[in-house]
């Protein structure tokens, strides 16, 4: 991302660091953070790709499900007519 970092560790769990603004690290905050932290939304779930944006961020998970999160402005998130931000990682629904 711009100002911010995604990475998928060996187990397929997603740590984010960097710029929180709009939520785009996916911790139920804007908080920066200085260090890697685990996003905790996806406990139990294998993440084997994801994207960073500028303002937002973007996992999809080894089922084949897509989640976005950070900045819903201009729908870069992909959840229809829900333009607000997401602070925490949300399925787009149009793969569903």
């Amino acid at each position: 991302g711009d100002l911010h970092s995604l990475a998928i560790t060996a187990d397929g769990s997603v740590w984010s660091w960097g710029d929180g603004d709009c939520g785009k690290l996916g911790h139920g905050d804007q908080q920066n953070q200085l260090l890697p932290k685990k996003v905790e939304a996806f406990a139990g779930q294998r993440v084997v790709a994801v994207s960073a944006g500028v303002d937002h961020s973007v996992a999809i998970t080894a089922d084949g499900a897509v989640f976005a999160w950070g900045e819903g402005e201009y729908g870069c998130l992909g959840h229809g007519e829900d333009l607000s931000n997401q602070l925490l990682p949300k399925r787009v629904e149009a793969w569903a």
